[in-house]
């Protein structure tokens, strides 16, 4: 197995996909073997959310992080040195109190994340084992379907809509393969369909189609006509699923969505979910009220569930703290999952099996920008997540992660063989 002490952690300035800046980690073992990883960023972000720190000077528009880097490369490097990466728990413990913030926000989540991220790969690399085994074990057992967005608005794209995020959910899938396949013939047929209509075919900062359309209706009708003529059954085979991302239309104890100006008390949104629930095929509502409004959570969630999955992001910003508190108080009735919201391992999988215990879905997923890294594929078989967002079928850092698990599928079939 060879010696898994931390010899050397090491820092560079990278890209994300929107061609801002991030931060990368190498953590190098004694036994030679090089753990990677890189820290994404969101454009949709709660206000609990770990820090992301940023330099804010004229470098790439105030976005560098290259003092992030240097935390990386002198203090996380220095406190590191001579662990061994294989106790996680200590490793972060010690990450968390060498910041000695409650956000992080002294060395940087991003700078904090890469290198807990970075020692678990070196770890599993170190062993010589599949990292999504090397996290769960033996218990990790199956791959996620896919909640895959195929129709962007919101901050993710420049265009009139105001739900974030149009998804398709392929709930009738035998199987991974067979429900990735589902997703890429009804974006293809979207395509087709926008294209016969004038409308753009560009996409927005996850891959999914950003035209411009007269309502969420038509947004809703168009995809669900994907689903028909790409010889799906909409509610059967495949279900859509929403991310509002509410936080961002809360002013004042109202909601006013920014781009179509249609503004509803907390009341008249949860019947507005209501109303398009009871004629469309949705299984999943995300963040489908703001992060502070924990009045009308449990009303939306006892008017919605349990046909329709409640998802609290900024709600919950995978911190277990204000998760266990939506347990208790039936706010939502499931998590998703973003490690850079909390800023380290140990603290996500903490949050995970908070969120297991609870009885809550578990939604593993990607950021607005992202790198081609494919942690989370192997994050959500080792944790037997329920499903996984990232994105739409374009994109190579999208595409990374769908790819990486159709290679964890084969890895398991052959392990299956061998029993």
């Amino acid at each position: 197995m060879g010696n898994t002490t931390i010899k050397e952690v090491r820092a560079l300035q990278v890209l994300d996909s929107r061609g801002n800046p991030t931060v990368m980690a190498e953590v190098e073992l004694c036994c030679g073997i090089v753990g990677r990883a890189m820290a994404p960023s969101g454009a949709s972000t709660g206000a609990f959310e770990a820090h992301e720190l940023r330099d804010k000077g004229k470098s790439y528009l105030g976005r560098g992080v290259t003092k992030a880097v240097s935390h990386l490369n002198t203090e996380i490097a220095a406190r590191l040195k001579g662990m061994d990466a294989r106790d996680q728990a200590a490793l972060d413990a010690a990450l968390i109190e060498l910041d000695g913030t409650e956000n992080k926000s002294r060395l940087g989540a991003n700078a904090i994340l890469a290198a807990s991220l970075g020692a678990a790969d070196g770890a599993a690399k170190a062993q010589k084992t599949p990292l999504y085994r090397y996290l769960g074990g033996n218990g990790a057992t199956r791959l996620p379907i896919p909640m895959m967005n195929i129709l962007n608005g919101g901050a993710h794209a420049d265009n009139n809509m105001d739900i974030q995020e149009f998804m398709i959910l392929p709930h009738g899938a035998e199987d991974y393969p067979t429900g990735l396949e589902w997703c890429c013939r009804i974006y293809h047929t979207l395509k087709d369909l926008l294209k016969a209509r004038g409308l753009s075919t560009a996409v927005g900062d996850e891959g999914g189609f950003a035209p411009q359309l007269s309502s969420h209706i038509e947004a809703i009708e168009l995809i669900l006509a994907a689903m028909e003529k790409a010889g799906l059954r909409p509610g059967e085979d495949v279900a859509l699923a929403l991310d509002a991302a509410a936080s961002g239309w809360y002013q004042n104890g109202r909601y006013r969505m920014p781009k179509c100006q249609e503004e509803f008390t907390p009341k008249e949104l949860i019947a507005y979910w209501q109303t398009l629930c009871s004629r469309y095929p949705i299984r999943s509502i995300e963040d489908g009220l703001m992060e502070e409004d924990w009045e009308h959570w449990p009303r939306l969630t006892a008017a919605l569930s349990p046909a329709v999955m409640l998802i609290g992001d900024d709600l919950f910003v995978t911190n277990e703290k204000r998760l266990s508190r939506g347990i208790h108080e039936r706010a939502a009735t499931g998590i998703l999952v973003k490690p850079n919201q909390i800023g380290t391992l140990t603290e996500t999988l903490t949050a995970i099996r908070t969120a297991q215990q609870g009885g809550f879905e578990t939604v593993i997923s990607h950021r607005s920008g992202e790198t081609e890294d494919t942690f989370i594929a192997d994050l959500s078989v080792a944790v037997n997540a329920g499903y996984i967002k990232a994105g739409a079928p374009c994109r190579t850092e999208r595409v990374a992660k769908y790819n990486r698990l159709l290679w964890i599928g084969r890895d398991m079939a052959k392990e299956k063989s061998r029993y």
